[in-house]
């Protein structure tokens, strides 16, 4: 079971876990209430056309909060798209990266 009672912020990486673009990796752009965000990933979700998702469908990938998207949030008032995919390709490879030592196997022994 999810834990609800989570701190949903802006900048924060997102896995989606319910719907059609189940498995796939987004960033929140707005917190609507307690219950809902908006997320984008600068691909198919764009800024100008952010989807509304029920927290009970989503979960942290990070407790971290992208300091790229937040400075330009507050900068200019959006974020640029290439931005947010470079976000995300980045988060995406260093847990590829993690996961690869992780599972390589210890030489030596």
């Amino acid at each position: 079971m999810r834990n609800l009672d989570t701190d949903y912020k802006v900048g924060q990486i997102v896995k989606i876990t319910q719907g059609r673009e189940i498995g796939q990796f987004a960033v929140i752009i707005d917190v609507l209430d307690k219950n809902f965000v908006q997320l984008v990933d600068g691909d198919k979700r764009k800024f100008d056309s952010p989807k509304k998702k029920n927290i009970r469908h989503i979960e942290l990938a990070d407790d971290k909060v992208c300091k790229e998207v937040i400075e330009s949030i507050n900068d200019t008032g959006r974020v640029s798209n290439s931005k947010l995919r470079y976000v995300l390709n980045r988060y995406i490879e260093e847990q590829a990266t993690v996961e690869s030592i992780i599972e390589a196997p210890e030489k030596g022994v």
